[in-house]
């Protein structure tokens, strides 16, 4: 019997460091719960596991948190989030919830008395949790939280301790939530949307996207060969492209950005973060001018002076009406070599700006009959290049693009710009 027992345990203990080993955010990982510290570093929770930050290996919770152990076995943590009051710097806040109980940490203790019952420390809000996040004063009315569960969201202020509930329309159900970098993520299992946390409105025709594609680094980034062969052949749609006079092209992506220098066919991948860190992430349209380039997000436009190191030029961004003519969103934009007028398109429309002439006026209003969706657009020597989802199109002109009956031959993007196997 003892040797038995021995064995059971030793196979125990194997298929748990099996378990462990194997336990990969790069494979399609569901994360119960996100949640970002007193230092801004988002943690993953899954199972009775954290990942800290993008690329790190797993860690069991109780070992950041081992006052949970206390109290309650941590196979899982249902919903989490950090809670900065602007009142009092000093007072750092990190809640968990599990099933019916909610435990709050400050500077990784656990508070006196706790844990305690969710209905005593939020009225109203019910018991296993789907997601919570966060929502500062300036983008909620109030301090408040965010709760999910099933198809309701409820929206809790901290101060009155009052909530009002709504009924989840404008994406999947949350499985966890995130506030990062000033913005709003609801994951869908191994999915996520941006939202906005007052409407919940999603921004239209680009989510949902993969999570492992935007918040994990699943290669060794210290390879640059490796980081930038994942960027270059991964399968996510391109939010958005552009060329420059000098004939370079850069491409965005969610967090990164690829770049190919004139005359070369080598790709180099970066964090947007890293060179034009006042944008982070999920830029809607480039276009490059005048040694420029304009990244319009949302209804903002952002202008960067083109250097060693990219400069936002002072007052920006403004709003994308102001400068340009047209409200957001917009799909792509572009200047072919040697002009002057921006082409700016929206929805399944095209429109001229002269960036010679200012105040700059969206003028000369055309349909594009052939796309319902378009990530990016480019100009060069050889034509416009329009880019939908994972296939390029090639015109001469752009007269010939507007005129065109029919669609030209499709061009795989993988494979025909960056040069993939597949």
């Amino acid at each position: 019997m003892k040797l038995l027992a021995h064995i059971f345990c030793l196979a125990l203990a194997l298929a748990l460091a099996q378990v462990d080993n194997d336990f990969d955010h790069c494979h399609d990982v569901e994360f119960d719960a996100v949640a970002v510290n007193e230092h801004g570093v988002p943690y993953f929770f899954k199972g009775d596991h954290v990942f800290k930050g993008f690329n790190n290996d797993a860690l069991l919770s109780n070992e950041s948190f081992p006052e949970l152990d206390d109290h309650h076995h941590v196979d899982h943590v249902d919903a989490a989030f950090h809670m900065h009051f602007d009142d009092d710097p000093s007072h750092e806040h990190m809640f968990f919830f599990l099933d019916d109980n909610v435990f709050s940490y400050n500077a990784y203790k656990l508070e006196d008395g706790y844990p305690k019952k969710i209905h005593e420390v939020f009225p109203g809000i019910p018991d296993h949790l789907d997601a919570a996040v966060e929502c500062h004063k300036g983008e909620c009315d109030e301090d408040s939280v965010l709760f999910f569960k099933d198809h309701d969201v409820y929206h809790y202020n901290i101060q009155t301790k009052a909530h009002t509930a709504s009924t989840l329309t404008t994406m999947p159900n949350c499985t966890a939530a995130l506030r990062f970098m000033d913005h709003y993520y609801c994951f869908h299992g191994h999915m996520f949307s941006k939202f906005n946390p007052k409407t919940l409105e999603v921004p239209a025709e680009k989510y949902p996207k993969e999570a492992r594609d935007f918040f994990m680094k699943c290669r060794n980034y210290s390879d640059h060969t490796e980081h930038s062969e994942r960027e270059r052949c991964s399968r996510v749609d391109l939010d958005a492209i552009t060329a420059d006079g000098a004939g370079h092209m850069y491409a965005f992506r969610g967090h990164y950005y690829l770049h190919k220098a004139h005359g070369s066919d080598a790709y180099t991948a970066d964090t947007i973060e890293n060179d034009f860190r006042e944008l982070h992430s999920d830029v809607d349209a480039v276009f490059s001018y005048n040694n420029h380039t304009y990244m319009i997000k949302g209804n903002d436009l952002y202008i960067y002076q083109v250097g060693e190191h990219n400069t936002l030029l002072d007052g920006y961004p403004k709003p994308l009406k102001d400068e340009l003519g047209l409200e957001g969103p917009i799909q792509a934009a572009f200047v072919c070599d040697n002009e002057h007028t921006a082409h700016l398109i929206k929805g399944n429309h095209i429109f001229d700006v002269d960036m010679q002439t200012t105040p700059h006026v969206a003028t000369n209003d055309r349909p594009l009959t052939h796309f319902k969706k378009i990530n990016g657009a480019m100009c060069g020597a050889d034509g416009v290049t329009l880019i939908d989802g994972n296939h390029f199109y090639k015109y001469e002109s752009i007269m010939l693009m507007v005129a065109s009956k029919m669609l030209p031959e499709a061009h795989k993007v993988s494979v025909e710009l960056f040069h993939c196997d597949h």
